[in-house]
């Protein structure tokens, strides 16, 4: 039995997050109502989201020795999930978001920086450190070090899921050790250039080999091309509070739902509920729900679908 369900190589970051009343209007000028400091990150808010489901999760990366460092250490303590290969850089801050949420909408515009002292390396990536887990989930950014991991997940026949929301150099790379692609909205579009979301997951699943090429839609839901054809999810209607961390929670449930077994329309559906769920609340976690949670809007929410989508798709 592999000691993690799960094993995360990836990004976080300690966010500042900026309540307006409403988006300024360009070189506008608008008081903000509230400043709040959060802990987030892609792969780093997957794992919790994991750790809440129940999952035993380690997670990889690399930190600052600052206070934002030590605000991000202290919430991954906090949800129980292991740390053993995480490094903390002397002398080098953490990433940095700052987060700007329009009240009226709860949608957000993100500015971040990364410290180049954060960069994790291939060869600090070994094969002890994922071969511990069912599953192996990465983001895109260190791109040497997580093709380093998810080649090693590969040769252990462990599966790998990945998290990408724009074209890094060297990616080619990585995409031939992916199991399951779970994209923004413009990655496939942007990857292979073809501007028919339908066309352009078939593509990519097509070209690299991949059990599930999927795409995150925002607001209208999740597609995902599998077994040769495709599967359509739509959004769960919520009171939206801020959608910062929504796709990181998305693909923290749609790991647990696959390592769970589930039927692909019940995995975007429950990855759909995580996601709405975490809208509710301020910050990339504040809003991570239980798994009973998640089933209960399920069952009775109201959906958000796009024609387009239900019409090319099987419906979920």
């Amino acid at each position: 039995m592999s000691e993690f369900d799960l094993v995360g190589v990836g990004l976080n970051a300690t966010d500042t997050l900026l309540i307006l009343p409403h988006f300024p209007a360009y070189a506008g000028k608008v008081p903000f109502t509230k400043e709040i400091l959060s802990p987030g990150g892609q792969v780093a808010s997957a794992m919790v989201a994991c750790a809440r489901l129940g999952l035993r999760v380690k997670y990889i990366g690399t930190l600052g020795d600052d206070e934002r460092g030590r605000i991000q250490m202290e919430s991954l303590l906090d949800s129980g999930i292991n740390l053993d290969h995480v490094q903390v850089r002397t002398g080098c801050s953490n990433q940095t978001a700052y987060i700007l949420i329009d009240q009226t909408t709860g949608e957000r515009t993100v500015l971040w920086s990364r410290p180049e002292g954060l960069r994790l390396e291939p060869e600090e990536i070994t094969p002890e450190q994922i071969t511990c887990a069912r599953m192996l989930h990465i983001d895109g950014h260190d791109t040497a070090a997580v093709g380093r991991a998810a080649q090693i997940a590969r040769g252990a026949g462990i599966p790998v899921t990945v998290d990408v929301d724009t074209i890094y150099h060297g990616f080619d790379k990585v995409l031939p050790y992916v199991d399951y692609l779970v994209a923004s909205s413009e990655f496939p579009v942007q990857w292979t250039n073809e501007r028919d979301p339908f066309k352009a997951l078939e593509r990519l699943q097509e070209e690299y080999g991949m059990k599930v090429a999927a795409m995150t839609l925002g607001a209208h839901g999740a597609l995902a091309r599998v077994d040769g054809r495709f599967v359509y999810s739509p959004a769960f209607v919520v009171n939206c509070v801020d959608t910062t961390g929504a796709g990181d929670v998305f693909h923290g449930a749609f790991c647990y739902a696959v390592l769970q077994g589930l039927p692909m329309k019940e995995i975007l559906d429950l990855s759909n509920a995580m996601a709405a769920l975490n809208c509710t609340a301020l910050g990339a976690r504040g809003g991570i729900k239980t798994l009973s949670d998640a089933r209960a809007l399920m069952a009775r929410g109201e959906r958000r679908a796009q024609r387009e989508f239900q019409e090319h798709a099987d419906f979920a």
